[in-house]
Formats: structure tokens, sequence, C-alpha cells
């Protein structure tokens, strides 16, 4: 008996997210009411991905990232998320453990889904995430790191990988959690995520 469609979250599905993520029943079930009024299917298509991310910043244009961050939640590859890998998506990308964030952050990095990351892909996704910086913030930025040419190399640099280098899952966490500048710069601020988050709260 599947539950995706009535108005309550299942039981299973319910404790399986507290027991994954730090939210409430609470906020789960009221985020679930709100999923169901947007996605009255229960699933969610890549579009309709992109029109709630784009609601999160309304001053910037998140589409690409928000197209690689549904590829990478999307686990079975259908082209649509449920509810449970939504709110995993959401627990990740804004309050995960750190390890559990890089695991995500290396498959949002490793784009073409071979197990690597290559040089180019930085640049893709460093890309995406400039998308989403207003100008004046990017006025901030360092010299160095001010373009997403920059910081890609910056990134690859600290890695210290040769241009047509692959760099593995292992290499990336352990080079991440050993450096705190890869860290700051392979994310867009989780923290600005969260606030959002909080701001969208239903």
């Amino acid at each position: 008996m599947g539950n995706s469609k009535s108005g309550a979250l299942s039981k299973e599905i319910l404790e399986e997210l507290q027991l994954n993520t730090k939210f409430t029943e609470e906020e789960l079930s009221s985020w679930y009411q709100s999923f169901l009024k947007e996605c009255p299917s229960g699933r969610i298509t890549r579009q309709e991905f992109q029109t709630i991310y784009s609601k999160f910043f309304p001053e910037a244009d998140p589409k690409a990232y928000a197209q690689h961050v549904f590829r990478s939640f999307d686990a079975n590859s259908d082209g649509t998320l449920d509810f449970k890998e939504y709110v995993i998506a959401l627990h990740m990308t804004s309050v995960g453990k750190t390890n559990q964030k890089l695991e995500w952050a290396f498959s949002l990095y490793d784009v073409d889904g071979n197990g690597t990351i290559s040089k180019n892909e930085v640049l893709e996704i460093v890309t995406a995430i400039f998308k989403m910086i207003s100008p004046e913030d990017t006025k901030r930025l360092p010299e160095d790191e001010n373009t997403p040419e920059k910081r890609a190399e910056k990134i690859w640099g600290f890695f210290g990988k040769k241009d047509d280098d692959k760099l593995t899952e292992k290499e990336f966490i352990e080079g991440t959690l050993a450096n705190k500048e890869i860290l700051r710069l392979i994310q867009f601020e989780p923290q600005k995520v969260k606030e959002k988050l909080k701001e969208k709260k239903p």
C-alpha cells in the first residue's frame, strides 16, 4: 500500500528520514504537504526541481546548478525525484555531515558519472556556481578566484594535478578534508542555502 499520493507521509518513510536527517516530524510532514501541492504525482521532474530551486535564489540564475544537483540525487536515473530523494537532497546540501557532503560533492562534480573528476568537470560546476553569485559578491572575490576559470585552476592546483589528470573520490575527499581552502572553493556557501530553506519553510 503506497502512500505516495495520500495526504500523509507513510510511517516507514517518516521514520527513515528522521533517522537519516536532522529534520523533525513536523518539518517533514509540512514539507510533504507542500511537495504534494507542487507535485501532485508524488514525483518531481528536473524542470519542476529547477523551478523550485529558482524560488530559493530569485536574484540569481541557478538553472545550471540545479540541473547538476538534480542529476546527483536522481539515484536510479529515472528523471524524477520522489519525496525521500528530495528531502535527502536538501539535507545533504544544507546540514549533512562533512563526509556525506563530500561524497555528494564528488557525485556533483563527476558530471559524466565515470567515477573520476576531470579539470573540465570542475570548470563546468564552478561555472554553474558563478551564475548563482551576485555581481556585487563576485567583485568582492580575491583576484585569483574571481572568474570560473581562475577558481577551477586554483582548485586543481591544490590537488596537485596536471591538466589532463583525473581525480578519484578518495583523493577528492582526503584532499578536501586536509585543506579548508578547497572546501571553500568547491561549494556554493551552504549557509546561504540553509538560510533560504528556512525562509521558504511552509
